[in-house]
Formats: structure tokens, C-alpha cells, sequence
């Protein structure tokens, strides 16, 4: 028989504009399933559908004005009949305003709640998600009130619940201090109100990378370090070395030096190649160099890593710097390529910049950020002298290394970039 479905009780309000129209004609639908979502000064309301059948008629269209009673649409319930017909419920009320994918994290739209964490009601009541999907949630014990849905205007879907179930059976290396929740959240803007827009696809390694720079942003205590250091000598060598290079197909920079010299740098303050133990009082120690670099390609940075980089000389690290960087341009890099780092950096040299502020690689727990490197008069006692300086930034995790000994760090990297052949012992 054919069923109406009218617009239930939504308390006090009236002439509530429709947003959007959540079937077609012709659509199956289960108990509970959306049929239209309305929207209040206060909150989005979806109502849910009262009887499982197919749409029949569509009496109403987005930008309409409803109040209680009024007309939505007909369905076609097979085996019921009018005093069967079930009651409507309440609609189901959602905060509109509900996060968009943060910045940088758009391969995330999911934040799963810590392994045992305790599913909350509140979450569920507040959560911007279907009568379905919120049973769907329940089944599979997910918290609602802890994900933020990739659907329109921060819309929980089915398969966001699936992520976050996903997400929160996987084991956590990091340190057990949790962050990111309770912060408020920015408000969903519609720019095409004020120009045109278009929505463009985030390549696929800022969706990758983008989740596990905002965990690390949110997680770690971020202090950043600034120093400058004399490569003045270093780099003139480079260049000798570099003009042999380029005859038998490679390339000597300065990153090799600067991974050589954090290397020598690591072992005298071993911290900065430590991680945080997971039970969050201790230090876990390295005995192994492993220094990550940032590669820029045309879809976004990837970290390959130079594997035991103390057991290698300028040449051997240069060759495998140009290696493993025409590997990520070419999309060839494999999974073992870019893990195990120690350490990482960082490097916009060829680009520009004076400083800024590299986020940690956690579970690192520190990054070396450089930009490019200039002439600069400076004193030498008795008076200026035109040299070559390195501007460097070190972030670091203040629960794991303090300023001074950050200060200590940045230091010793500047003594062994003042001359190769401290680099060399």
C-alpha cells in the first residue's frame, strides 16, 4: 500500500527550509533510513523514514519551507496496511557546523577513538550522521562524537564508521598522550556564496602525509630552534667535488654534508636519535643513523631514507640522495624506502626562506629544517667578512629534549658545517 509520510514533530519551529533531498524515486529504503534533512537556526534535522518500502512520490523540493504535517513524499510499503503503518519519530537533530577535514589531513576524515575508549551518548546525540549509520556505529561499538565525516558539511558515512574501526584496532607506537579533542572546530563555509570555486582532488600523498603531520602537530610539544652556520668552506669543497661528479652522472649538494654532519652531531647527543617509549617515561635509544630527507615532487614531499648514513662517506650518501629523490619524482619509491628514519630533514634551499617551523616526523622527536643560504657580513674580530651562511631551524619534542640541550645540539652542528674536516673524524 502506498504510505505518506508527513514532516513529524520538530518542536517549535516552522516554516523550516529544506536543504536536501536524500532519495529518488524509484529508491528502496529501509526503517530509519534519511528521507530529507531540514535546517533550523540551530541545527540540521534529518527525517528518517517511518516504514521500509520504495519512493513512490516526491512531493517537496530543496528550498521548500515545511512545518509539521506537511507532505514529503509517498511510499510504497508492501504487506502493510494502514493501521500497521508505524508512527514517525522525532527528526534527528545534528550540529551543522560540524569540522571540515582539517587542513593537511584530507586522507583522514576519520579520528578513531583510542583503543577501549568509552563510547559516550553524547557523542552519538551531537554526531552529523544518519538513523543507519548511527546503528551501524553501535554494532560495531565506534564512537560517533569522535569521527569527523568526509560526507557534505561534515556528514558521518558508513564507510567513515568503517575507517575509524579500522583506525582504532591498529597498534599506536606513538607516546600514549592523546590530543586533538575539544578543540573547536572551524566552521563550515560556503565560498561560492562569495565567488566562484571549484573543489580539486588532494594528490594522494598530501592525503597520506596530511593525517600523520596533524596527529604529530596535535601529539607533540613543538619548540623550534634557530641557527645560523658558516658553510663558507664547506661549500667551496662541495663545489670541487661536485664538478667531478657531474661527469659520471651524479650530483654532490650540500644536503650530504648537513646529513654527515647530523650524523657526528647525533652521536654526541644521542636524544635527538631517541623515540618515547610507549608507557611515556622513558627514552628508547638508537644505535642506528637513519636519516630521513624531504623530497618535493609533483604531487607533494615523500621521506626517503638513507639507511646507516654513519657507515657512508660524501660520495656513497650523494649518489643515494639523487637515487632515492628521481625514485619519489617518478612515483617508484617502495615502503621499506621511506621507513626507519631516526632523524629527518628537511631542506628548502632551493626554493627560499629564512626559517620556519618543520613539524616532527613523530616518533622521531626531532626534524632539521634549512633554507637557502646566503652572504653575510660577519665579524671575525677585527672586522666584516663577506661569508656564507646557513640559516637552520630545529624542531624538536620538548618532552624528549629540553632548550638547552636543543641549543647544545644546533651548536655542535654548526662547529662541524664551519670546516670539512671535522665532518671527516
Amino acid at each position: 500500500m502506498a504510505i505518506e509520510v508527513n514532516v513529524p514533530d520538530i518542536g517549535d519551529f516552522k516554516d523550516v527550509p529544506i536543504i536536501g533531498i536524500l532519495v529518488n524515486v524509484g529508491d528502496s529504503i529501509a526503517v530509519e533510513d534519511p528521507l530529507i534533512e531540514l535546517e533550523s537556526d540551530k541545527a540540521t534535522m534529518e527525517v528518517p523514514s517511518p516504514v521500509a518500502g520504495r519512493i513512490a512520490a516526491i512531493s517537496v523540493n530543496v528550498g521548500d519551507r515545511v512545518s509539521e504535517g506537511a507532505l514529503i513524499l509517498t511510499v510504497e510499503a508492501e504487506g502493510v496496511t494502514a493501521a500497521d503503518a508505524p508512527a514517525q519519530d522525532a527528526p534527528k537533530q545534528n550540529i551543522p557546523d560540524r569540522p571540515a577535514p582539517a587542513a593537511g589531513s584530507a586522507a583522514a576524515p576519520v579520528a578513531a577513538a583510542p583503543a577501549g575508549g568509552a563510547i559516550t551518548d553524547s557523542g552519538f546525540g551531537k554526531a552529523h550522521a544518519s538513523p543507519s549509520v548511527r546503528a551501524f556505529a553501535r554494532q560495531l561499538g565506534v564512537d560517533l562524537g569522535r569521527i569527523n565525516g568526509s560526507g557534505r558539511k561534515g556528514r558521518i558515512l558508513r564507510e567513515d564508521v568503517a575507517a575509524a574501526l579500522k583506525a582504532s584496532a591498529a597498534p599506536v607506537a606513538a607516546a600514549p598522550a592523546q590530543g586533538g579533542m575539544g578543540i573547536p572546530p572551524i566552521p563550515v563555509v560556503d565560498f561560492s556564496k562569495f565567488g566562484p570555486v571549484e573543489d580539486v582532488e588532494m594528490p594522494r600523498i598530501k592525503k597520506l602525509s596530511g593525517p600523520a603531520l596533524h596527529r604529530s602537530w596535535l601529539n607533540v610539544p613543538h619548540v623550534t630552534h634557530n641557527e645560523d652556520a658558516d658553510i663558507t668552506e664547506i661549500d667551496r669543497y662541495r663545489k670541487e667535488l661536485d664538478d667531478e661528479a657531474k661527469k659520471d652522472g651524479y650530483r654532490v649538494t650540500l644536503l650530504s654534508f648537513v646529513i654527515k654532519a647530523s650524523v657526528s652531531a647525533l652521536r654526541k647527543h644521542w636524544e635527538f636519535n631517541s623515540s618515547i617509549h610507549p608507557d611515556g617515561d622513558k627514552l628508547i635509544r638508537k644505535s642506528y643513523y637513519n636519516i630521513g630527507f624531504a623530497a618535493d615532487t609533483p604531487n607533494g614531499l615523500v621521506v626517503p631514507v638513507i639507511k646507516d648514513a654513519d657507515r657512508k662517506g660524501i660520495i656513497e650518501i650523494s649518489k643515494e640522495l639523487g637515487e632515492l629523490s628521481a625514485k619519489a619524482r617518478a612515483g617508484e619509491l617502495k615502503s621499506q624506502d621511506m621507513q626507519g628514519a631516526t632523524f629527518t630533514i628537511s631542506s628548502l634551499g632551493g626554493i627560499g626562506g629564512t626559517s620556519f617551523t618543520p613539524i616532527v616526523n613523530a616518533p622521531e622527536v626531532a626534524i632539521l629544517g634549512l633554507t637557502r643560504s646566503r652572504m653575510a657580513p660577519v665579524w671575525d674580530g677585527a672586522q666584516f667578512v663577506a661569508r656564507n651562511m646557513l640559516p637552520m631551524s630545529l624542531s624538536y619534542d620538548h618532552r624528549a629534549v629540553d632548550g638547552a640541550l636543543a641549543a647544545r645540539f644546533a651548536a655542535t652542528l654548526r662547529h662541524l658545517l664551519g670546516d670539512v674536516r671535522r665532518i671527516m673524524l
